[in-house]
């Protein structure tokens, strides 16, 4: 298997997504859910989004359930994302870290608050694809979910 992924689709109190808005020198922004890679001293899934989320975003979310996978092909095998809602708790961007701030080489990493309730995520260049269309299909579901999380 290739590389595996814990990401969070996570919802503040104002029913908005917090994305990461990544910009790349020579590529045009686009955005990707907070969260990253499985790492080995990860205990579970669960476990490696929470580090991810402290790590990228500084944030601490409560309640934590996987609803959506999403896999690619790669060189290196079968790339596996595993998409939780999540409610954020808290948010503290200067508690960022890890070598993505070290390396200005590798872009920008903008935290990014869109409003699910309206038409707002629809302009934004969400990737993968398939996540925004299941965001998209399944809003009002999602902020059913993290409202039932508090």
């Amino acid at each position: 298997m290739g590389r595996r992924a814990a990401r969070a689709i996570l919802i503040d109190d104002l029913a908005r997504i917090v994305l990461v808005k990544r910009t790349r020198p020579g590529q045009a922004p686009y955005w990707t859910a907070p969260g990253g890679g499985v790492e080995a001293a990860d205990a579970s899934l669960e476990d490696a989004l929470r580090r991810e989320l402290s790590e990228e975003l500084g944030a601490e979310a409560q309640g934590v359930s996987q609803v959506f996978l999403h896999s690619t092909r790669s060189d290196a095998g079968i790339a596996v994302q595993h998409f939780f809602v999540a409610r954020l708790v808290s948010l503290d961007e200067s508690a960022r870290c890890g070598p993505e701030f070290d390396d200005p080489s590798r872009g920008g990493y903008e935290v990014d608050r869109v409003d699910l309730g309206g038409d707002a995520l629809e302009s934004v260049n969400l990737r993968p694809e398939a996540l925004k269309d299941f965001v998209l299909a399944n809003r009002e579901a999602l902020l059913a979910e993290a409202a039932g999380l508090a």
